[in-house]
């Protein structure tokens, strides 16, 4: 098994003042100290998940001080992927917010020595609400380790700062455990992009996920359209009107029979044709790329740039075009 002696981690043979070695050491020794919690994810880890699952109400999570920032990303990685979640500070636990845990919740306490008094003030009161308690402490002897219903452990090897005292290595483990706690959940609850998008409706990732092709593109007499009998001298007109860089061709029934742009109407000048008589049927893309509106906008993007083109027809079930959008729609939007 490796060890930290092994990674050549040793601050007393560097240089203090060369900070890319530093650096390198405090990156190697965080990295071993999450190899380390394999070794931690094992029938304990699987009661956790259970129990996280199992109840009604919300996880809430408490610790403090470092224990106390890495529970309030903790609680929020929760609550943004389908598990409900709030941080209880222990301190204000004591003067009166303990009244926010019910008995359809679970208390997540984090404290690496597991002897936190703000937090052993507490226990006695949660066991007697009946609360299920979760630990995640690098003591398992310790008051909450042997108070709490299942004990995570979250010990490292050794803390990154060479003085051995401010937690590094054991808030990064802490993190790290708790991701594998909201993914686990995540994943056996199901939970999907369009959950996420509703968890996270601002903002760009918001947009990505739950903008629709339907609410961009242009309808009604903003939609370019022509007859496959249109000559290409009007088809421009109609092109040049609408100002989208292409149009939709169609059939005697509407229904999407071609599509001609802006590049076909570059190789259309260099083939010198009439383009006051020539049909737009003789030079435009047959049938072409399209999409449908409930086409989320990310997917009609990663349509365009697999196509190389700058614009899509929307059409309905029955291939009519509804609509039409261009790559300024999409930056509009902000998605690219």
């Amino acid at each position: 098994m490796t060890t930290t002696a092994d990674l050549n981690t040793d601050f007393t043979q560097s240089d203090s003042n060369d900070f890319t070695a530093t650096a390198k050491k405090v990156i190697a020794i965080e990295s071993h100290a999450i190899q380390q919690l394999h070794a931690h994810i094992d029938g304990t880890f699987q009661q956790a998940c259970e129990c996280m699952i199992g109840i009604k109400g919300r996880v809430v999570v408490t610790g403090i001080g470092k224990s106390g920032h890495i529970g309030r990303k903790i609680s929020a990685t929760l609550a943004s992927t389908g598990t409900p979640s709030f941080f209880m500070h222990p301190a204000e636990a004591c003067h009166g917010d303990l009244g926010m845990l019910t008995q359809e919740d679970c208390l997540l306490a984090i404290s690496y020595s597991g002897n936190n008094e703000e937090i052993e003030l507490l226990l006695p009161l949660i066991k007697r609400l009946g609360t299920p308690i979760i630990a995640m402490t690098a003591q398992p002897n310790s008051v909450l380790g042997t108070t709490a219903d299942i004990c995570l452990s979250i010990a490292v090897p050794e803390e990154a700062c060479p003085l051995g005292l401010a937690p590094t290595s054991s808030t990064t483990a802490t993190l790290v455990m708790g991701d594998a706690l909201a993914v686990s959940l995540l994943r056996a609850k199901g939970f999907n992009e369009n959950d996420f998008a509703f968890s996270h409706p601002g903002g760009t990732l918001g947009k990505r996920l739950m903008l629709t092709v339907e609410e961009l593109m242009h309808t009604g007499p903003k939609l370019p359209k022509v007859s496959i009998n249109t000559t290409v001298e009007k088809t421009l007109l109609e092109m040049s009107e609408k100002g989208l860089g292409m149009t939709a061709v169609v059939d005697a029934q509407g229904q999407l029979s071609g599509i001609f742009t802006d590049g076909d109407l570059r190789r259309t000048l260099l083939k010198g044709i009439d383009l006051y008589n020539t049909p737009i049927s003789a030079e435009m893309t047959p049938d072409g790329v399209h999409t449908h509106p409930k086409m989320l906008a990310a997917e009609a993007l990663n349509l365009m740039e697999t196509h190389t083109i700058n614009g899509l027809i929307v059409v309905d079930e029955q291939r009519r075009p509804v609509g039409a959008l261009n790559m300024q729609d999409l930056l509009r939007a902000k998605l690219v």
